[in-house]
């Protein structure tokens, strides 16, 4: 399945990104000053500094989300949209261990799209995929393939919102199938 593609992001979340390529950068500047490995030409003062530099760009990177950037909104939006699998089918027995699975979803009255995004739309959104309850792709396609080792497994498919988050009431379909050893 085709992974989830950003776009971009707003100036806040740039901003974000900045202060996290600071705190490498900063970082790797002190971890080689002051290990005596690169930047020799600096005071070991400088390495301290970059070091500060470092944490405080990181620390920044974490408290200043909430405090900048729009929070989700409390009350969900509903949609119409649908999803269902259509393959695997239930009690399904696949052999190997282990298996390529195939995955086909049907989606009714949703758009996938390929970006993340505050504006919610009720007919817009992605695909997460689970097995077993745990997340295995953030998709934009209905088609795809999982390989799986052998026993009983359980997977979900859930449309949600372009922010990531679930519709409510949430959009989802599970089916519950084989794969036994060959």
């Amino acid at each position: 399945m085709t992974p989830l593609l950003a776009d971009g992001g707003t100036p806040a979340d740039r901003a974000i990104q900045s202060l996290y390529i600071g705190a490498v950068l900063f970082g790797g500047v002190a971890f080689l000053r002051l290990r005596n490995r690169g930047f020799l030409g600096l005071p070991k003062v400088v390495g301290w500094v970059a070091a500060v530099a470092a944490v405080g760009c990181l620390a920044a990177a974490f408290i200043l989300p909430p405090i900048i950037s729009p929070q989700p909104s409390a009350v969900r939006p509903s949609t119409s949209a649908r999803i269902s699998i259509v393959s695997p089918r239930p009690h399904q027995t696949f052999r190997g261990d282990p298996a390529e699975v195939p995955v086909t979803l049907h989606l009714e009255g949703g758009k996938i799209v390929p970006f993340t995004s505050t504006k919610l739309l009720p007919d817009t959104g992605h695909i997460h995929v689970y097995l077993d309850g745990a997340l295995i792709q953030m998709t934009t396609s209905l088609h795809g393939r999982v390989g799986v080792v052998a026993g009983r497994h359980t997977l979900r498919a859930e449309f949600v919102a372009v922010d990531h988050a679930p519709f409510n009431p949430r959009v989802v379909d599970s089916v519950t199938f084989v794969v036994a050893a060959t």
